[in-house]
């Protein structure tokens, strides 16, 4: 008995520390810095000086080149189609930013009628950080008569399954725990959960995710104000920000993706993407297209990557409207090096190109009531980056071959131009000096991952998730 009290004492304290741990992490404004990071921010800004001067001292070529372009057929047709698509990328971000100004998110609806709701946290090899994950979810501010919380192990090979166990301890009936017999990947194992759910409203969190307070009751009030809606995406930010240079960039990246982007897309009722971090679903959205879900193929293949994209896109065929909660936030564990992330983006390319190939198949369809112009356009915005993807790299290419100053000139005032915006909206946002991470995120994305969208196109069939064995897909 008194070994049962003392390991009781030693998970309620675990809890009040990890409670505390994170109430200073969102209240804390001091940043551990990586050493490296100045080095980082100081070669950013003297690469784009770099390509300020370059620009100007071969501004003279660069007329001249586009002079020799124009003089050939071959040239003038490049010309016209570079403007236009330049044309239509400046009148897509207006059009964004009209829609983004018109978006707000809907407030908590009272505890009375707030859905019951059935969480789902799918883990493969996660450790101690499921734990935390169910926990922040126990500490939501949500009716507990009207929250299951489910976790299924994906096979794991480390100790997830016993931080799980620890997690049941102090969570009693609160919290169901479930072992698949063997690694069967994410998708699965999110089947599994929507099986056994018995809530109106499904919400899917990552293992490596943790929600704020009032998360939950925010993620679900769409449902209730829009009897419509069939899926909510959450405000997804970074955990692991303090330290390295990478989670910084992608912090940066996921407030403007997020933030501005979903905002608009939300407003148009069609968000194109809820993310795998945090997002719910109407459970009977979910039901009308679970078995397409999880026997969905792609040239012959099974589909296991992209789960969360490909769910979304089942559920806006339908007809629902797919909203975005800026004020549902989730704060989620990104890659910290190269490797990682180039695979994070090919996971996301792949699947990319397999749902917009399945989006053109109904899009243009009477697949909504109405407000489906709005869709559309979003639709062909995503799908000309995939048609351009490699023309632009072969253009890019040559440039370089031609005259490598002058595209690298070109090209860094292009990035100092874009991403100014990102920086501007960050700053704006969150009243402080991250946002100036972006321009070091746009030159490695420029310079180092610009292969991922034609590499993923190549590839777009093949399965996995590339951080483990094939069938390790979780």
């Amino acid at each position: 008995m008194a070994s049962k009290k003392t390991q009781s004492k030693t998970l309620i304290s675990k809890t009040k520390k990890l409670s505390n741990s994170f109430n200073l992490f969102l209240n804390s404004k001091s940043k551990t810095e990586n050493p490296n990071n100045k080095i980082v921010l100081l070669s950013t800004f003297l690469l784009l000086s770099m390509g300020i001067y370059f620009l100007y001292v071969f501004y003279g070529d660069f007329e001249q080149f586009n002079a020799y372009k124009t003089s050939s057929s071959i040239g003038y047709a490049f010309i016209v189609l570079a403007t236009t698509l330049f044309a239509f990328k400046v009148l897509f971000f207006f059009y964004k930013a009209y829609n983004y100004f018109k978006y707000k998110p809907i407030a908590s609806v009272s505890d009375k009628e707030l859905p019951t709701v059935t969480v789902i946290v799918p883990a493969y090899n996660e450790g101690k950080q499921v734990y935390d994950t169910l926990v922040s979810l126990d500490n939501s501010n949500y009716p507990k008569q009207k929250l299951q919380i489910i976790s299924i192990d994906d096979g794991s090979k480390d100790d997830t399954w016993d931080w799980m166990l620890d997690a049941k301890k102090i969570l009693g009936d609160r919290l169901e725990i479930y072992q698949q017999p063997e690694n069967q990947g994410k998708r699965h194992a999110l089947y599994r959960g929507f099986n056994l759910g018995t809530g109106d409203i499904y919400v899917t969190v990552d293992s490596d995710s943790i929600v704020t307070e009032d998360t939950l009751r925010n993620l679900v009030s769409p449902f209730i104000k829009d009897e419509n809606c069939g899926a909510v995406a959450g405000n997804i930010r970074v955990l692991n920000n303090k330290k390295e240079m990478l989670p910084k960039m992608l912090d940066v990246s996921f407030v403007l993706s997020f933030e501005f982007v979903r905002s608009a897309e939300s407003n148009l009722n069609s968000v194109l993407c809820t993310p795998g971090a945090l997002a719910a679903y109407r459970s009977t959205a979910v039901h009308d297209c679970l078995p397409e879900w999880i026997n969905q193929t792609f040239m012959g293949k099974p589909s296991d990557i992209g789960e969360d994209r490909a769910m979304t896109n089942m559920i806006l065929k339908q007809g629902k409207h797919v909203l975005f909660q800026k004020n549902a936030v989730a704060f989620t564990n990104v890659p910290e090096q190269y490797m990682g992330l180039y695979k994070m983006f090919i996971r996301w390319g792949r699947s990319n190109v397999r749902e917009n190939l399945e989006m053109a198949k109904y899009v243009f369809t009477n697949f909504r009531a109405k407000g489906k112009s709005g869709t559309r356009i979003l639709f062909i915005s995503q799908f000309l980056k995939i048609l351009m993807s490699y023309p632009l790299l072969f253009s890019m290419l040559f440039f370089v071959l031609v005259h490598p100053l002058l595209f690298l000139g070109s090209t860094l005032v292009s990035i100092l131009i874009a991403s100014t915006f990102s920086v501007i909206f960050f700053t704006s946002q969150y009243k402080n000096t991250q946002g100036f991470w972006a321009y070091s995120y746009s030159i490695l994305f420029t310079f180092a991952l610009f292969w991922i969208t034609p590499y993923a196109i190549a590839t777009a069939s093949r399965r996995g998730w590339l951080t483990r064995e094939l069938v390790e897909t979780a």
